[in-house]
């Protein structure tokens, strides 16, 4: 049997990161068995499903490498084979018109609640008589289920799973305005596309049971079911909006990596030993549901992001400064082939202080800013009348240096320090201050030798020239 799993989100909202996982866990098991992968958008919902979250779920799927192995399938476009299936239900005596009002559905359910029955609806349409019907009601069609023994559900997660079929109602197939159900569109959907594994939140667990028993009815082939873990938050409680981010779009701009995402999600209620960092090609060869766990697991932001950090360090220096360049957009600093260069010799000593993309265009925006910088306050405090005066003294000395590397900067600089009487410090952090703006940043010869030496001395420049017209304003 050739393996078929899918994804079926219903577009309602952003992708949620749990979403992003059982697509993610249906990808792998359908890889691993050299099977197939499909997407269906559950639209059905035409109130609450729009475009924009269908845009947002594509999106979000391919930059985790999710889409399906062949074009979408939209659930809403088949209603008319879900409204066949019935038909063929209601001439197999497995499906019955039922002309109960909204009213008495109500009173019935208020009933089964107080008597604490599971079964909410009473049966009343079962065997009667559709000559009885109302005039002008139109009917809700039901499942005619079981009403006695159990459901059993062979759970490749859970384990066997017996629910008694006394506690399962008669469910709507098809509403009285003709549109079909969820349960009953899953089926149909499923069967219509071979699937032959559900991989999905355990959420849906109840649902497996309903679904059997329409497949049951139906004569088809039940799938196998494999019922994950839910993901909570930190605090053990279902994850949800007080725990942050929830949609992968979130997480993309903060300025975590698709893989890292990945890597992360599938360690969250699945595990290969002590592995942790578990590449994509690994994770196809290991994949199993054998060893994803019963229980849920916890979202931990700062596991994700120490995860983030190691992948960023694999990560070619062209590819990270191509990837940070709309951070830096939005900082409103354009690059030229000048700056991409610069920040590609910087990354070696920018990736070890990262651990996401938002925080390398933090450290890297030092290299291509416009000039001439500006200041923060903490910077602007190092450059008191001293330290300029020592600067403006270091200036030749740097300008002679016929090597522009690390070592030869550092040696001038410790040379004029002594020339000038003071601490290698006293000289390093306004020249720091003067060539980044900042009061801290990586090595300063690091970021000399990285900036080159014309734009080193024109920034020094920039800071004595600024120092100078303010004082002669003041004079």
């Amino acid at each position: 049997m050739s393996v078929v799993t899918r994804f079926a989100p219903s577009p309602t909202g952003y992708l949620h990161i749990g979403g992003a996982r059982t697509a993610l866990f249906n990808w792998l098991y359908a890889r691993h068995h050299r099977g197939r992968y499909l997407l269906r958008i559950e639209d059905t919902d035409r109130a609450r499903s729009t475009e924009a979250a269908i845009a947002a779920i594509f999106d979000g799927l391919s930059w985790l490498g999710l889409l399906g192995d062949e074009p979408a399938v939209f659930q809403s476009s088949a209603q008319a084979r879900h409204a066949e299936v019935v038909e063929q239900m209601l001439a197999a005596g497995h499906a019955y018109r039922c002309y109960s009002t909204p009213d008495e559905l109500a009173a019935m359910r208020a009933e089964a609640i107080a008597a604490k029955r599971t079964r909410l609806y009473d049966g009343r349409w079962r065997e009667r008589d559709p000559a009885e019907a109302p005039a002008g009601v139109a009917p809700a069609i039901r499942l005619k289920a079981p009403l006695a023994g159990e459901t059993v559900i062979a759970d490749l997660v859970q384990g066997e799973v017996k629910i008694a079929n006394s506690q399962l109602d008669d469910m709507v197939l098809l509403r009285a305005d003709g549109t079909p159900t969820y349960m009953l569109s899953v089926v149909v959907d499923d069967h219509d596309m071979g699937v032959t594994h559900v991989i999905r939140g355990d959420d849906h667990l109840v649902n497996a049971a309903r679904q059997t028993q329409i497949y049951q009815a139906l004569g088809w082939t039940v799938p196998a079911f494999a019922h994950i873990p839910l993901i909570h938050g930190p605090d053990g409680a279902k994850l949800s909006k007080r725990h942050g981010a929830l949609g992968v779009d979130a997480y993309r701009t903060m300025g975590f990596l698709p893989e890292a995402l990945v890597n992360y999600l599938l360690r969250l209620g699945w595990s290969h030993g002590d592995d942790e960092v578990i590449s994509r090609a690994q994770a196809v060869e290991w994949f199993d549901l054998a060893a994803v766990g019963k229980g849920a697991a916890r979202f931990d932001l700062a596991r994700l992001t120490h995860l983030n950090a190691q992948y960023l360090r694999q990560r070619p220096a062209a590819e990270l400064a191509l990837l940070i360049e709309p951070w830096l957009a939005a900082q409103g600093i354009t690059l030229d082939a000048a700056g991409r260069a610069r920040l590609v010799q910087a990354m070696p000593g920018l990736k070890p202080r990262a651990a996401t993309l938002v925080e390398l265009a933090e450290g890297a925006s030092l290299y291509v800013a416009a000039r001439p910088l500006t200041l923060s306050a903490k910077a602007s405090a190092l450059l008191d009348g001293a330290a300029r005066a020592r600067l403006a003294a270091l200036v030749p000395a740097l300008q002679a240096v016929t090597e522009w590397t690390e070592a030869e900067l550092e040696a001038c600089m410790r040379h004029e320090a002594e020339r000038q009487g003071v601490k290698l410090g006293q000289l390093a952090q306004p020249l720091r201050a003067a060539l980044t703006g900042r009061d801290a940043s990586p090595g300063i010869f690091e970021v000399m030798a990285v900036l080159g030496p014309e734009e080193s001395l024109g920034r020094l420049q920039d800071v004595l020239s600024q120092a100078n017209a303010a004082a002669q304003q003041s004079g």
